[in-house]
């Protein structure tokens, strides 16, 4: 599973072998640049997930529910997944599981497919004080535990573990009857997600432990841009060749 947030990402994407999307909250912080996911509305949401459908026409994409929606009650969090598939989703993604079972139940028993998401959960970050690896002591880890479990039982369709130790992922994954979709969890679930921004190194100086490179994508960029500016600057381009006659 790739996250992308635009037409011309979702275009590129619609010419590989990925099966999933995610229009994922993070375009608060990648594409608006604020602090945290937290500021993703839901029209922004809805405008983004439109655009990746247009541009990625055959692939299964996933909408992440915003901030607190889902604890708005049934009927609120019901329209913003309503407004999610009618742009183009296929499923939903909803963070956590304390206080969420029941709206993911009618969701799903409104015929709309949930994937879940435990570990550590963006939109919780400030609970968490900040960026740090969930599940580490024998409680957190019990807890992530049975959360899964319970997700599974009410009936997602996936779950993504994020920055949960291998083990634990690997326990999870073995014990479930529904995909895993790890990022920063190991190699030992069923999948894995990258933002496509930072799997093509477009922020060099952004590189926690679970992220691979694929891509020099920021100096390769600066320098095509540097070029045009040089090229323009010297007055070789545009050539001849690039001219209406």
């Amino acid at each position: 599973m790739v996250t992308c947030y635009d037409h011309w990402s979702a275009r590129l994407l619609e010419k590989t072998a990925v099966n999933l999307l995610l229009v994922g909250d993070s375009l608060a912080m990648v594409v608006y640049g604020y602090p945290s996911t937290v500021h993703a509305t839901i029209e922004l949401m809805e405008a983004h997930s439109a655009a990746v459908r247009r541009g990625a026409p055959n692939k299964f994409i996933v909408g992440d529910v915003p901030f607190l929606r889902a604890r708005y009650g049934l009927d609120h969090v019901l329209d913003d997944v309503c407004r999610l598939i009618q742009a183009g989703c296929n499923a939903v993604k909803i963070e956590g599981a304390s206080g969420h079972t029941e709206a993911i139940h009618h969701i799903i028993e409104s015929g709309i497919p949930v994937m879940g998401h435990l570990g550590l959960t963006p939109q919780s970050i400030e609970s968490f004080g900040g960026h740090k690896v969930q599940g580490k002591s024998d409680s957190s880890a019990d807890k992530i535990y049975k959360e899964a479990k319970a997700l599974e039982a009410t009936g997602c369709f996936a779950i993504v573990l994020e920055c949960v130790p291998n083990e634990l992922a690997k326990r999870i994954t073995q014990d479930l009857s529904i995909p895993t979709i790890g990022i920063g969890a190991g190699a030992s679930t069923d999948g894995q997600v990258l933002v496509l921004q930072d799997l093509l190194g477009m922020q060099e100086d952004f590189k926690p432990k679970f992220l691979r490179h694929y891509l020099p994508g920021e100096r390769l960029l600066t320098e095509a841009v540097t070029r045009f500016h040089e090229d323009t600057m010297r007055s070789t381009f545009p050539s001849i060749g690039e001219s209406y006659l």
